[in-house]
C-alpha cells in the first residue's frame, strides 16, 4: 500500500448501521464514512433515504433539529436519540426505530390478565 492509499484508508472509519422494520424484515450495513460524517449523511450514503420512504420523509421534516425531544424521534446511536447532524464516531451504531404499535407495557399487562 503507498502513502496516498494509507492516507486515504486512515482518512475512512466504519459504522454500523440496524433497522428492524418489522419482525421480519431486519437490515444491518456495516459503512466506510469519512470522519467529520454526519448522521444524516451516513444514512444517506447507505442508500437508506432511498430505500426507505418514510425515513426520508421524516428527515426531511426534522433535519433542523438540534435537540431530540418528541417521542417518536427514529435515529440515534447505541440506543441514544442524536440530531441528524451529530458526528459520527469510529464504530458508531446508527440505529433506525420503528414506531411502536402498542405501548409494550400496555402489552406485558394485557397478557398477564389473559
Amino acid at each position: 500500500m503507498n502513502t496516498a492509499q494509507y492516507a486515504e484508508q486512515s482518512a475512512l472509519m466504519t459504522v454500523y448501521l440496524a433497522y428492524a422494520e418489522d419482525e421480519q424484515r431486519q437490515h444491518y450495513l456495516s459503512l466506510q464514512v469519512s470522519h467529520g460524517t454526519s448522521l444524516y449523511a451516513a444514512l444517506a450514503q447507505a442508500g437508506w433515504l432511498e430505500k426507505f420512504a418514510e425515513l426520508e420523509k421524516w428527515c426531511e421534516q426534522v433535519i433542523d433539529v438540534a435537540t431530540p425531544t418528541a417521542k417518536r424521534w427514529h435515529v440515534g446511536i447505541y440506543a441514544q436519540k442524536q440530531p441528524l447532524s451529530y458526528v459520527l464516531q469510529p464504530s458508531d451504531r446508527i440505529e433506525v426505530y420503528r414506531s411502536l404499535s402498542a405501548d409494550p407495557m400496555s402489552q406485558r399487562k394485557n397478557k398477564s390478565r389473559s
